[in-house]
């Protein structure tokens, strides 16, 4: 997994749109690199608007208890429960997210290839949730400002002011 990771951080910044836009400069030139700026990507607040969505966390387990989206579902990415989403309407928008946006897009993928019509990477994934002023929760259903950063230099892509950083 790291070698995908570093080749995607030598790739050339795309244009995004501005609707992507996190407003964390830091942030948003990392994304230019690392997540695929189109159709299939949704800023925050676009999802917050879509009519009845499914969250789906495409972290691991040790992540998702720390801080999740409200009501998000656990996907996980090395070993993907598809089981979670067994019993959805493959019409119903769905939502995966990450850390920044790079493991949710690839789970994205494998979802639309279920079968899956309506499904969107959400770019920026949880740092862009959380500067876009939304809540998190943790495993317990509590809100929390702990959100975990995948590793400690993937903490600095975003603001201190974004939380309790953990990793």
């Amino acid at each position: 997994m790291l070698f995908p990771l570093l080749l995607a951080s030598c790739v050339r910044a795309q244009d995004v749109p501005p609707r992507l836009k996190t407003g964390y400069a830091p942030l948003d030139d990392k994304l230019a690199r690392l997540v695929t700026a189109d159709e299939r990507a949704i800023s925050a607040n676009e999802a917050r608007e879509l009519d009845n969505p499914v969250f789906l966390d495409a972290r691991e387990t040790a992540e998702y208890r720390v801080s999740h989206l409200p009501g998000a579902l656990h996907l996980g990415f090395d070993r993907m429960d598809m089981g979670v989403v067994e019993e959805l309407d493959r019409d119903r928008p769905v939502v995966v997210y990450c850390t920044v946006g790079y493991r949710s897009e690839r789970a994205a993928k494998k979802l639309r290839e279920a079968g899956f019509s309506r499904v969107y990477n959400l770019y920026g994934s949880l740092y862009a949730w959380k500067l876009a002023g939304y809540p998190l929760e943790d495993a317990a259903g509590k809100a929390t400002e702990r959100l975990h950063t995948y590793n400690r230099k993937w903490g600095t892509f975003a603001p201190d002011s974004i939380g309790e950083k953990v990793h």
